[in-house]
């Protein structure tokens, strides 16, 4: 299986607003940049866009190492969250709706062909692929203009 380290992050301009999203896959020691977004969006559907986007790039089976600087996703699946809301048919723990249910459904078909271990960072601290995707991100999503 090969292994790949997968960087994302996600922003919003105005939150719901502009939003884009960034990812670095790097393999064998080269790197592959993607980047898109939504003209109306929200923070969370960006980060989880972001995963979601540079899962799919991958065109078999991989382990993955994949760093964010979300806690929504890194918590979802790190916590169990993801799994608990599934089971209760999309509703947390305060029989509250689950957002972006759309999104987590992607997400599990990808965690369901990948081996994924998510890490994650403080964004906006240095962390060099943290700040090129959130320079990824950003630029998308200012890309739409002015809210």
């Amino acid at each position: 299986m090969k292994k790949v380290e997968i960087y994302t992050d996600g922003a919003c301009r105005n939150n719901p607003g502009r939003g884009g999203w960034g990812a670095i896959l790097v393999y064998a020691g080269r790197e592959k940049e993607l980047s898109g977004g939504e003209k109306l969006t929200t923070n969370n559907r960006m980060e989880l866009s972001a995963v979601i986007a540079a899962l799919s790039a991958l065109k078999e089976s991989c382990e993955v190492t994949l760093t964010t600087d979300s806690q929504y996703v890194v918590n979802a699946i790190e916590k169990g969250w993801l799994d608990s809301w599934r089971s209760n048919g999309w509703r947390k723990s305060d029989k509250s709706h689950v957002q972006n249910v759309d999104l987590w459904e992607r997400l599990i078909s990808l965690l369901d062909k990948h081996k994924v271990s998510f890490v994650w960072v403080r964004g906006h601290n240095g962390h060099p692929y943290n700040e090129r995707c959130d320079f990824l991100a950003t630029t998308f999503a200012d890309s739409f203009g002015e809210d």
